[in-house]
């Protein structure tokens, strides 16, 4: 079969429109006409092969919302007509130690949604069941495709190292850092945002942060020594890691899920003073990311974004590839 769709040919060149063809469904896949789709800092990084990992021709777009069209015999939990959504991962091996205890995105053979599989920036785009997850009622479904990457990539932290009663940071109002503040805000956490630019502090307090401090003034981060539980990293630049650590309360944790390329240099007993540790993480299981749906359904949480049609593609990647995008891009499919 046929289907149309957005490709890069090879390392950043312009998206071009192409008739694509590819096998017949597989038991276990899932068919899904897109609507919409997210671009993601991630899709700009395999779109200039930043990572070493990418081949080409790529369709990327891994944040899609659409429509389920079609399901393989064997695929379970899902009806033609029902809204979805797939994220960074499509599929999994479904029999690993991982897998079997619920952490599929931890699976050594996860399937990226960009990486050696076609993404969503197309009318179409394929899944295992388990990685196609149905949207709850409450949604706007046209903004919530970055929930199923940026979205669960902030949430899967908050979820399992905060309460209620914890303090935690955020550094950076961006893509991720925005939607980090919504949740923990909403979770209940007294929550402290950090950015570089002056003109987003009045937006990270609308966003739900109680405080904002420069992140380029080491002299006031220093200042909150010892007082944050949870400190999410949410940017890919190098920091003024003593000082972040600094802040980390007894037991306090640094989380890491902005892609930093460089090395992040630890004085080992600025953390044993505290107990504190540092740690990382992707995104997030099929049944963290249904959670975390239902979490922002349930306190209206959705990311703010700008809207371009898909056709275009190529001024959208653009407008990310500056900074401008305030504060996520999402692509509406308008395939004649």
């Amino acid at each position: 079969m046929t289907y149309e769709a957005w490709v890069a040919t090879e390392a950043g060149s312009p998206f071009t429109k192409q008739s694509l063809s590819r096998e017949p469904l597989g038991p276990e896949e899932v068919e899904i006409a897109v609507e919409h789709c997210g671009v993601c800092h991630s899709d700009l990084s395999m779109w200039e092969n930043e990572w070493g990992m990418s081949s080409y021709p790529a369709v990327l777009g891994h944040e899609a919302i659409g429509r389920v069209t079609a399901l393989g015999p064997q695929a379970k939990g899902l009806t033609v007509g029902q809204r979805v959504g797939v994220g960074w991962t499509s599929d999994s091996c479904m029999h690993c130690r991982q897998c079997m205890s619920g952490e599929h995105h931890l699976c050594n053979e996860a399937q990226p949604t960009i990486a050696g599989h076609y993404g969503g920036f197309a009318n179409s785009m394929r899944a295992h069941w388990a990685w196609t997850i149905p949207l709850p009622e409450g949604l706007n479904f046209a903004d919530a495709g970055p929930l199923l990457c940026g979205g669960i990539t902030v949430f899967n932290p908050i979820a399992a190292y905060a309460t209620p009663q914890s303090r935690v940071g955020v550094v950076g109002i961006g893509g991720l850092g925005h939607l980090a503040i919504k949740f923990a805000a909403a979770y209940g956490c007294e929550v402290t945002a950090f950015t570089s630019s002056q003109d987003k502090f009045d937006e990270a307090r609308e966003f739900g942060a109680h405080h904002v401090v420069s992140s380029r003034d080491s002299d006031a981060i220093m200042e909150l020594e010892k007082t944050l539980d949870l400190l999410i990293i949410a940017v890919n630049v190098s920091l003024d890691w003593d000082a972040y650590i600094a802040s980390l309360a007894p037991n306090g944790r640094m989380h890491v899920v902005g892609a930093v390329l460089e090395p992040i240099p630890v004085s080992i007993f600025s953390l044993i003073t505290r107990q504190g540790s540092i740690g990382a993480s992707p995104t997030g299981s099929p049944v963290g990311i249904t959670e975390m749906m239902d979490f922002a359904a349930r306190h209206d949480i959705a990311p703010k974004t700008e809207h371009f049609p898909m056709s275009k593609i190529n001024e959208a990647f653009q407008h990310v590839a500056d900074g401008k995008a305030r504060y996520r891009v999402v692509l509406d499919a308008d395939f004649e």
